[in-house]
C-alpha cells in the first residue's frame, strides 16, 4: 500500500497522544509505581555491591535487601516529615526575612539618599512591596510536599517489587509460547537492569556526597534549615543541567533574606556553585561515564515533557524513564531508528 507509511505515522501519533493523556490523568497512580521501580533499581544495585564486600558476603542476599528496604522506608518517611515541618517553619519565619530585606533596602536608600525621593517609593513598590515572600517559597516548595503525599504507596510498592523480583524470569518464561520470545524479553530486561541500576546507584552515591558537602557549607555559613536544603540539593542533582542551578538558588536566596548581607550570601553562593561545578564536570563524568547514551537535546526535551506532566518528580525521573524507553526501542528492528535518534553516540562511534 502506498499510504502505509502515512497510516503508520498517524497511528503512532494517535497512540502517543493517548498515552500522554493516560499519563497525565493517571499521575496519582503511576507516579508512586514508577518511583518505586526506580528505588528498587537503586536498592538492588546497592545490595549486590554490598554483598561483594568481605564482611557482608556471608549475609543472605535476601536479608541484606530487606535491611536496605527498611533503611529506604525510614529515609523516605523521615524526608516527608522533615519537608512538611520545614515548609511550616519557613512560613513562620518569612515575615522576619521580609523585615530583613526591607531593612537592607532602606539602608541602601539612606546611603544614596534615595529615601527622600519619590522614585524610591516607586522602586520599593515594585520590589519588596510587590510580593509575599512566604507565598512565593511555599508555592515553589509545593512540589516537594506533593512527593511526600505518596510516600506510603512508594514504600509498599517497593516492598512488593523486591519480594517478587526473584520469580520474574519464571513468569516471563511461562507467559510466552516460545523460548525465543521469552529470552528476547529477558535480554531487554537484563540490559535495562544493568544500565539503569549502575547509573542510579552511582548517581545516588554522588548526590549523597554532594548533599553532605553542601550541608557542611550551609552549616558553616549559619544558614537556616541547612539539613533540609542539603537534602534538596542532593535530590535536585538527579535533574540534569538545571537541577544544580535550582538547588543552589533556594538556599542562596533565603540566605540573603535571612542575613540581609550581600558578602555572606555571595560567599555561600560561590562555595555551593564551586561544589556543583566540581561534581558536574569532574566527578560525574569520571564515575558515570557513558552509561546513559542520550542526546543532550533529547534530555532537555524529556525534562520539559516530564516536568510538564508530573512536576518536580517527573523531572527527577525523566532521564531513567527515557533511557529505559530508548533501550526497549533499540531492541526491535522496526523501532531501532527511534533509539538511534535518541542516542548521543551511534554504535559506530562507541
Amino acid at each position: 500500500m502506498k499510504n502505509a507509511p502515512l497510516l503508520n505515522f498517524a497511528l503512532a501519533l494517535f497512540i502517543a497522544l493517548v498515552l500522554g493523556w493516560l499519563i497525565v490523568i493517571g499521575r496519582p497512580i503511576l507516579l508512586p509505581i514508577v518511583t518505586a521501580i526506580i528505588a528498587v533499581y537503586v536498592m538492588t544495585s546497592a545490595s549486590n555491591a554490598l554483598h561483594r564486600q568481605p564482611v557482608l558476603r556471608h549475609l543472605n542476599l535476601s536479608i541484606l535487601r530487606f535491611l536496605l528496604l527498611s533503611v529506604f522506608a525510614a529515609a523516605v518517611v523521615t524526608l516527608a516529615v522533615m519537608t512538611a515541618a520545614t515548609v511550616r517553619e519557613i512560613g513562620a519565619v518569612a515575615p522576619v526575612y521580609e523585615e530583613n530585606l526591607d531593612g537592607l533596602l532602606e539602608g541602601i536608600a539612606a546611603q544614596f539618599e534615595l529615601d527622600r525621593q519619590a522614585l524610591w517609593d516607586e522602586i520599593r513598590a515594585v520590589t519588596i512591596g510587590s510580593f509575599d515572600l512566604r507565598q512565593v517559597f511555599l508555592g515553589l516548595l509545593g512540589g516537594f510536599t506533593n512527593v511526600g503525599a505518596a510516600v506510603f504507596l512508594v514504600v509498599i510498592y517497593s516492598a512488593f517489587l523486591m519480594s517478587e523480583r526473584a520469580g520474574f524470569e519464571q513468569k516471563v518464561t511461562a507467559a510466552f509460547s516460545t523460548p525465543e520470545q521469552s529470552e528476547k524479553v529477558m535480554e531487554i530486561v537484563r540490559e535495562v537492569n544493568l544500565k539503569i541500576s549502575d547509573y542510579l546507584a552511582v548517581k545516588t552515591l554522588i548526590n549523597v556526597i554532594l548533599g553532605v558537602v553542601s550541608f557542611v557549607l550551609l552549616w558553616a555559613h549559619g544558614t537556616d534549615f541547612a539539613l533540609f536544603w542539603a537534602v534538596v540539593i542532593g535530590l535536585l542533582n538527579y535533574i540534569p543541567y538545571v537541577g544544580s542551578i535550582i538547588g543552589v538558588f533556594f538556599p542562596v536566596v533565603l540566605s540573603f533574606a535571612q542575613f540581609g548581607s550581600l558578602p555572606q550570601t555571595l560567599s555561600l553562593a560561590v562555595f555551593l556553585t564551586a561544589t556543583q561545578v566540581i561534581v558536574g564536570n569532574v566527578v560525574e563524568p569520571r564515575f558515570i561515564g557513558r552509561q546513559i547514551n542520550l542526546s543532550p537535546l533529547v534530555v532537555l526535551i524529556a525534562l520539559s515533557v516530564w516536568t510538564a506532566l508530573w512536576g518536580i518528580p517527573g523531572a527527577i525521573l525523566a532521564v531513567p524513564m527515557t533511557s529505559m524507553m530508548a533501550i526497549v526501542l533499540g531492541s526491535f528492528q522496526s523501532t531501532r531508528f527511534l533509539s538511534v535518534l535518541l542516542a548521543e553516540r551511534t554504535s559506530e562511534q562507541t
